[in-house]
């Protein structure tokens, strides 16, 4: 179904781990060459990367994509290695931590709106001129696809607020570059997860998970491989090729338009 993804270059930002590790899971078992990325290497790297490479390319680039510079480093890392990007899949973020607005001081505010905006805004800054010209070369269009989560709809759960915010402002964002970025055969999509166990929610406890359970219509979290479909989408041309500026929510009907 997505044998055009065979041979693309795609860029996962926040890779390492949860969802991003599970996008890249699925981009490398359809032949891509895939760009891991983290603060850190993860651990057993090698090995993943041996796994990786089974069926794909694929390499490591450690980056901190809180800072404008480290993004602009990894873009050309990345660029420098696969000789171009054909799709970016801005997937970086993080909760960072969990305050009130009366607990908020300038420092949280920073860090969260550094790895949940900054990061998607400058990568994809850096990436425009490489995906711009990969849609050029190839006749079809490149793809950027952000990470956006529930929170982004609902305004975040308890201390969470900031970081709703954050992806309330990417999914607006993403419309911004629709309208100015389409003319250069570049789709901009979002994929919104709903609530997934991964180490985003390591913090609870089994009658806070419970709970959450049954506020889903389907009767429990998801898993990191069940979002990757939604992001081999809207990576390929051939099944989402006249599909931009969309949100597509993942969340077992959780939250519904």
């Amino acid at each position: 179904m997505f044998d055009d993804l065979k041979g693309k270059r795609v860029l996962i930002t926040g890779s390492s781990q949860g969802i991003g590790l599970a996008v890249a899971r699925a981009f490398a078992a359809h032949g891509a060459k895939v760009g891991l990325n983290g603060r850190h290497a993860p651990e057993g790297l090698d090995t993943l990367l041996q796994t990786l490479r089974a069926t794909g390319e694929a390499e490591f680039f450690a980056a901190d994509l809180a800072t404008t510079a480290q993004c602009e480093r990894l873009v050309a890392e990345f660029v420098r290695r696969f000789g171009g990007i054909d799709v970016l899949v801005n997937n970086a973020g993080a909760l960072v931590g969990r305050k009130q607005l009366p607990d908020i001081d300038d420092a949280f505010y920073e860090a969260v709106c550094d790895v949940n905006m900054r990061s998607a805004l400058m990568c994809t800054k850096f990436a425009l001129p490489h995906l711009r010209a990969s849609a050029q070369a190839s006749g079809e269009t490149a793809a950027v696809i952000s990470t956006s989560s529930i929170a982004g709809h609902l305004g975040g759960g308890p201390g969470a607020g900031l970081y709703g915010a954050a992806k309330a402002w990417l999914n607006a964002e993403n419309k911004n570059w629709v309208s100015y970025h389409t003319q250069d055969r570049i789709r901009f999509n979002i994929v919104s997860p709903g609530v997934v166990d991964t180490a985003f929610h390591a913090d609870k406890g089994p009658e806070v998970r419970a709970a959450i359970a049954q506020e889903i219509p389907m009767g429990r979290f998801a898993t990191a491989d069940e979002m990757a479909p939604a992001y081999l989408f809207f990576a390929s041309h051939a099944c989402s090729g006249y599909i931009t500026g969309q949100i597509l929510d993942v969340n077992g009907g959780q939250y519904m338009h």
